[in-house]
């Protein structure tokens, strides 16, 4: 039985390969850009690169499929997300049906469509475009709301507030009502899905999970409760929607567009709907929010975070251009360095250590200090972090840079997504026995060039500096 996966580079997609994988399933993924997937991945698993709003692709990513995930949806702030979300769905189903595919699974959002905010409704409406041929094929839709997991967008929000401020100013939204789940038992449901026969062989099957009904403030304060912090929550009346975002943009990794969305959903109530979950799945019991957040501080500990929430192939906040032609960049700005004695190996892994809590190597504080004016403009500034402290793959967030592009021992390029006039790159080469590194920029008009040439004199005085202390820290 062939599994085919959309969206394997995402936050529950990349987990899925993984749990499959490791179960021995005949696998194949469906990925925009493959070089952003892990090399067991890669290894485990036919890969079939292509869009699914393309029609020749996906036929040939759904040629013998008996099963396919479609784990694909907006978070970017692109006015036709919606369009675009229905459009992909309803490509995908035409295809799979013409493919003879028995069975579509689709992981949504909870909630009642009336009150749902924009992004959660695309969603739903994702959901009934799959099914809309249920007669034809079956469709098994999942729907959930909050997902605690390491990396999820979630718990990193929930886990930043808490570790930051002893006390929290919250808006009213603080009281609605969620339903958080585990990515754990997302997963456990996700793959038992594909693997049991639901009866009859057609139909649409909507099936609500959670472990338990929760407000926002009781996640925040048991959340703070299980990392061993005591946090007092004080509720105001007079913050926006708007204002809570960009509350949020101050003390969490996420930008403005995402802060947005999220504080949007959190209006109306993700609560189940229906007990299809104990009825279908009886042998899945998920654990309690609290069992779901220890669990993620502990894979953090570990080193064990398989995805992040800024994965995601999907829309202009994560996604990466196929091809990074910085041969185009209008300024360069280089700086050369040999290595001597030093083991080109482990200067190259001082490279791939740069970033998040190990800093940049060369004043710190003016990295902060432009992390922080990125977030006021509604950037990711530098407190999005890395995905683990010493272990780099491309499609990686590294503060306010994605990893473009990464040769062992060789070559890493970063590829800029601070707000600025013009787009940037930081390619750091080992050649010969020299350290090289370089900034890239292709200026947006006029404003681009000023924006150089007034970050000139600061980039001569890190970059010249952090070369340095990159080669210096194995000679020591």
């Amino acid at each position: 039985m062939k599994i085919l996966i959309t969206g394997a580079t995402g936050y529950i997609g990349r987990r899925l390969a993984y749990e499959l994988i490791n179960d021995g399933a005949d696998l194949r993924i469906f990925v925009r850009n493959s070089a952003k997937l892990d090399r067991k991945i890669l290894s485990s698993c036919e890969t079939v690169e292509g869009s699914t709003f393309n029609p020749d692709s996906l036929r040939e990513a759904l040629n013998g499929v008996h099963t396919a995930y479609y784990l694909i949806h907006s978070m970017g702030k692109s006015g036709d997300f919606e369009d675009m979300d229905k459009q992909s769905a309803e490509l995908f189903r035409k295809e799979c049906i013409i493919a003879g595919v028995k069975k579509i699974i689709y992981l949504g959002g909870l909630g009642e469509t009336e009150s749902a905010s924009k992004h959660l409704r695309s969603r739903m409406e994702t959901g009934d475009t799959l099914a809309a041929e249920h007669h034809k094929i079956q469709t098994i839709i999942f729907r959930a709301g909050v997902i605690i997991g390491s990396g999820s967008v979630s718990f990193e929000i929930i886990r930043n507030i808490c570790q930051k401020l002893p006390a929290m100013v919250t808006p009213k939204w603080v009281d609605t009502k969620t339903e958080p789940i585990g990515v754990e038992d997302v997963l456990r449901y996700l793959k038992s899905a594909g693997l049991r026969t639901f009866q009859p062989s057609s139909g649409k099957v909507v099936i609500d999970i959670g472990a338990e009904v929760l407000s926002f403030k009781e996640m925040l304060e048991k959340g703070a409760e299980t990392m061993g912090l005591k946090r007092r929550v004080f509720k105001v009346p007079i913050l926006s929607p708007k204002m809570s975002s960009y509350w949020l943009i101050v003390f969490t990794p996420v930008n403005f567009g995402v802060a947005k969305a999220l504080v949007e959903g959190l209006s109306s109530e993700t609560v189940k709907l229906n007990g299809n979950a104990e009825k279908l799945f009886p042998d899945i019991v998920p654990e309690s929010y609290e069992a779901s957040f220890r669990r993620a501080i502990e894979d953090i500990h570990n080193r064990q975070v398989i995805s992040s929430w800024c994965d995601s192939s999907n829309g202009k906040a994560c996604d990466l251009p196929f091809v990074h032609d910085i041969s185009h960049a209008v300024f360069k700005d280089r700086y050369v360095k040999e290595i001597g004695k030093s083991d080109p190996k482990d200067v190259f892994r001082n490279i791939m250590t740069i970033g998040g809590k190990n800093g940049w190597g060369a004043y710190d504080v003016l990295w902060r200090l432009r992390g922080f004016l990125d977030k006021l403009v509604g950037g990711y500034g530098i407190s999005r972090g890395r995905r683990d402290d010493s272990d780099l793959r491309i499609g990686d967030s590294l503060d306010f840079w994605k990893v473009a592009d990464l040769v062992p021992e060789k070559r890493l390029l970063l590829s800029a997504q601070m707000k600025l006039p013009g787009t940037a790159w930081l390619e750091f080469q080992l050649i010969d026995g020299y350290l090289i590194q370089t900034a890239f920029f292709y200026p947006k008009g006029l404003l681009g060039r000023l924006y150089w040439y007034t970050m000139l004199p600061f980039h001569k005085l890190i970059f010249r500096r952090m070369i340095r202390e990159l080669v210096t820290d194995t000679q020591t």
